[in-house]
């Protein structure tokens, strides 16, 4: 069981490393106004938004095997903490949007609001970790 939940925390790193960075690429295409940097961030984001979705793949897979290790009822934290997972999972799907937004020059949002979006990420993964760690109730 230790190899799956090894597993289970590679892809929750790399699903991690795109949805901090995906974000950030965000921040400096909402203020790219030349053709050839609009179509550079278009495929950078392509990439990383299909590298971070393995991981993220990965992490509900080998998080789900993990899952069946536990005694029905499951404690009170690993229900809050699927429910965080699901707001990033819902976070991962805007980023698609925005993405899309972006790519086919729909997007009407600031780089500074993409600064402030980009920290809802951080927020969501210290929870999980005092959770995970602290298993409070």
């Amino acid at each position: 069981m230790l190899w799956v939940k090894a597993l289970h925390i590679f892809f929750v790193i790399s699903w991690f490393a795109g949805l901090f960075y995906l974000p950030r690429l965000f921040v400096y295409h909402a203020d790219t106004r030349d053709e050839p940097g609009h179509e550079r961030f278009v495929v950078m984001e392509r990439r990383l938004f299909m590298m971070m979705s393995i991981g993220a793949i990965g992490t509900v897979l080998f998080g789900a095997w993990l899952l069946f290790g536990w005694w029905l009822p499951a404690p009170a934290w690993l229900h809050l903490k699927i429910g965080f997972v699901v707001l990033l999972l819902i976070y991962h799907m805007l980023c698609l949007k925005l993405m899309r937004d972006f790519r086919a020059r729909r997007n009407t949002r600031s780089a500074r609001f993409y600064r402030i979006f980009n920290e809802l990420p951080a927020l969501l993964l210290l929870a999980i970790l005092l959770l995970v760690v602290l298993k409070p109730f």
